[in-house]
């Protein structure tokens, strides 16, 4: 495959961030196209914590996040 087809392939991505990019500038700075609170809640619904799995109102909080998303 040559540099150009690897360039251009996006990586696969879950259904709920489609779309989403991320670049790094030459001075480390960060940016995405979506907000911080949007990938914060992602990783909350999907991403098992292993410091919080010992929370007792994990749950809550998770049921929480997406009865906000409907």
């Amino acid at each position: 495959m040559s540099k150009k087809e690897t360039e251009k392939k996006k990586p696969k991505v879950a259904k709920d961030l489609s779309g989403f990019e991320i670049s790094i500038d030459t001075f480390g700075e960060i940016s995405s196209n979506l907000q911080i609170d949007k990938i914060n809640e992602f990783l909350n619904k999907n991403v098992d914590d292993k410091k919080l799995r010992d929370r007792e109102d994990i749950e809550e909080i998770k049921k929480k996040t997406s009865k906000d998303e409907d």
